[in-house]
């Protein structure tokens, strides 16, 4: 405000200027067949609207490990029946038809709903505003709650039918035949409770925190009174009206947060008594076992000092400092602390202290008990223990940040393996006996394949394996690259050719770039990660490049943190590398070459062509941000402290100041109602490209925010593709 198979593989060395980059290729088979010209083609409509569903092959659906029983439940391929599979059983088991349920509730779903598993036999679903209960033994079910139809964030605690919920800006609760209890009754609209705050940084996705045995509720609540208006203009009414946002820009006032607790017996809510400014962050909430507890990361506005504390909730006081972080950059917690099942005081801690997101072994009083996993890779997060209780499980990225691993980890020595180490991201679930796993598996050369392993990583049965719908299309070539920054990092690299890739022939290309903390584009996932317009693009004769450059995620705490104070200089200079790479082959035609990105890839974009002018003869930057001091406090302090405190990297980042230099042409794009990159970036570069005399091109998306989506997003690409053909012929 957040991938390799080795079939086909060769190492190449360039001979000239780039005898230092590392060109890993791996071609695939499929996409180099001979009879190319009986397959058809995919329109940019179908790549754009139906790339994740048509074209994406077939999954399960909502697969969920059944609780206490070695099997897990998913929805069959046609939406109509819920079904049973066990691990050491071949046979397939209905246990629920969706025309059942419809018939149970007068319903008319069209498709089975998502369920969440209570216990072996009882499951919750949502359909509109309301929620049920169906418990698959006594085979009969019943509505938990109806909600108004403006409610939001809602949290359901079971067993018990406990709902808790936000009606505009207060918080509520409700269970079936006990009313409606008002946790909170602002009516101050600049207090906000029960929502996610600090514009959902530091992981924070929600605002409500059931307590383990549902008699307390702890919420997050954020006083926003000091934080500037910002005008969203709604066209839907005539005439047009002032939609005013909280966007608190860099440097500026922020929100002051708050943790309530409210106990539903006595009905009554305290504040916890958090020491410290108004403005610090208070972040990763969660309870201990006990429910007597609450654990908060605090960190201060600088970002650079985070103290992990307990509190009591019965009247809110501080207990204690469990453990604090510092770093000369910035430290970034986002996850709160995890119980260890069955050890009410200890718990496992996630931290990047020696440079990789590892977990940590802690106990309640304080005391760092010992290290659990460690290594130049990545813990994403933690599945659960085994069995036995002595190991932890985690899901996470190799060292090369291409591939999403297994590791499992001893609790005490710290000694670690790999359970799955097959190359590609594997999204792997834990069985609640922690026997068992569920591996759901794709890579560049595995459509998708769903897999029963044992804990040792041992296949038990292969539950699905489906072939790539694009088989039967042709699609472009994807080539997977290794290019060196130049301090020698090795970057992650992906090409698109067009699908008859002629080496005698020159080719245009489109750079398509992010470059931003918390993502990456190219992984070992299937196509290499890369949407399917990319492929519909090289069809049309381009070539398609991406590189992940020093700043962007899964590679350690070095090579994303040294951006900062400084975004888009180190940023620029790696996707430089790329370009030079792409420059030295014979098929590349240098004269043409185009660059597009959205967000953080709006504002690479436009630095490149405004800061490498002649590198590329065509940009195209959707919701670009033009100048970090218009940007949000929470994710622009992080990366480069206040504009008072970094008032030369402001500065040199800021594109307002490179307009003179433009060289080529730029269209750029933006969602009129955009509360994440707010209209004023673009609108500020216009001012000083009509200052300098300086021909743009603007497109406006009216109804749509940060991200063009739906059906209007056809309209986008085309936009975007158009005009670099437009502009490159």
């Amino acid at each position: 405000m957040h991938f390799i198979k080795k079939h086909n593989l060769q190492y190449i060395m360039s001979r000239n200027r780039m005898t230092t980059h590392i060109l890993l290729l791996l071609v695939l088979p499929a996409f180099t067949v001979s009879i190319r010209a009986q397959k058809p083609s995919i329109t940019l409509e179908e790549a754009v609207l139906y790339g994740y569903s048509r074209f994406a092959p077939e999954r399960l659906n909502n697969a969920l490990w059944i609780p206490g029983d070695a099997s897990i439940s998913y929805v069959s391929p046609e939406g109509d029946k819920l079904m049973r599979r066990a691990v050491r059983q071949d046979a397939v088991g209905v246990m629920l038809s969706l025309e059942k349920l419809n018939a149970a509730f007068q319903l008319s779903l069209r498709s089975f709903p998502q369920i969440s598993w209570i216990d072996g036999t009882q499951f919750t679903f949502r359909s509109g505003s309301a929620y049920y209960l169906w418990d698959t033994a006594e085979e009969t079910g019943k509505k938990i709650a109806e909600l108004p139809a403006e409610s939001a964030n809602v949290d359901v605690k079971m067993p018990g039918g406990l709902l808790a919920f936000t009606n505009e800006n207060n918080l509520n609760v409700t269970k079936a035949g006990a009313g409606l209890m008002k946790v909170t009754d602002h009516q101050n609209n600049h207090i906000v409770s029960g929502q996610a705050i600090a514009r959902y940084e530091f992981g924070i996705s929600k605002g409500i925190f059931w307590s383990p045995d549902g008699a307390n509720i702890a919420f997050y609540e954020k006083d926003e009174s000091a934080v500037t208006d910002y005008p969203i203009v709604d066209i839907s009414t005539t005439p047009a009206m002032v939609k005013n946002i909280k966007y608190p820009m860099a440097g500026q006032s922020s929100e002051h947060a708050k943790v309530g607790i409210y106990n539903l017996m006595k009905k009554k809510t305290i504040y916890l008594d958090v020491p410290g400014p108004a403005d610090q962050y208070l972040t990763n909430l969660s309870w201990d076992p006990s429910g007597e507890y609450v654990y908060i990361s605090i960190v201060n506005r600088e970002q650079n000092h985070l103290w992990l504390q307990q509190y009591e909730v019965k009247k809110g006081k501080l207990v204690r400092t469990i453990l604090e972080e510092t770093h000369p950059k910035y430290v970034e917690p986002e996850h709160p602390v995890w119980f260890i099942p069955g050890k009410a005081n200890e718990f496992l801690w996630f931290s990047e202290r020696d440079g990789f997101n590892h977990l940590y072994r802690y106990n309640t009083a304080g005391d760092l008990l010992g290290q659990v996993t460690s290594g130049n890779w990545v813990v994403e997060n933690i599945l659960g223990l085994d069995e036995t209780g002595e190991s932890v499980l985690v899901s996470g990225w190799d060292e090369g940040g291409m591939n999403k691993l297994l590791w499992s980890a001893s609790l005490e020595s710290g000694e670690s393996r790999k359970i799955i180490d097959e190359e590609g991201i594997h999204q792997v679930s834990l069985s609640t006996d922690g026997r068992y796993l569920l591996d759901q598996h794709t890579s560049i050369t595995v459509p998708y394949k769903a897999i029963f392993r044992d804990l040792q990583g041992k296949i038990i049965a292969v539950i699905q394996e489906s072939t790539d719908p694009l088989a039967d299309y042709e699609i472009g070539q994807t080539e997977l690259l290794k290019i060196p920054a130049d301090d020698g990092t090795i970057l992650n690299a992906r090409l698109i050719k067009p699908s008859n890739f002629d080496s005698q022939k020159k080719y245009p290309v489109i750079v398509y770039v992010y470059g931003g903390p918390h993502l990456q584009l190219i992984n070992n996932n299937r196509l290499a990660n890369a949407p399917l317009w990319m492929h519909y693009a090289a069809n049309q004769g381009y070539l398609v490049f991406s590189i992940d450059n020093r700043g962007s995620a899964n590679r350690g705490l070095a090579f994303e943190n040294v951006i900062h104070r400084q975004l888009g200089e180190t940023e620029m200079a790696d996707q430089l590398e790329g370009v030079a790479w792409l420059q030295q082959q014979p098929w590349v035609d240098t004269s043409r070459m185009a660059v597009h990105g959205w967000s953080f890839g709006g504002f690479m974009t436009t630095s490149l062509m405004l800061r490498h002018p002649g590198t590329f003869q065509v940009g195209v930057a959707g919701g670009p941000v033009t100048d970090w001091k218009y940007y949000e406090v929470m994710y622009g302090e992080r990366y480069m402290d206040t504009p008072e405190e970094n008032p030369e990297g402001y500065k040199r980042s800021s594109l307002l100041q490179y307009t003179p230099q433009l060289s080529g042409d730029l269209l750029l794009i933006h969602g009129y109602i955009d509360d994440v990159v707010v209209l004023q970036h673009n609108l500020a570069l216009l001012r000083e490209f009509v200052k300098n005399g300086k021909q743009v091109d603007f497109f406006v998306y009216p109804s749509h925010p940060h991200n063009v989506r739906g059906r209007d997003r056809v309209h986008l690409m085309e936009k975007v593709l158009n005009y670099i053909t437009e502009k490159l012929d």
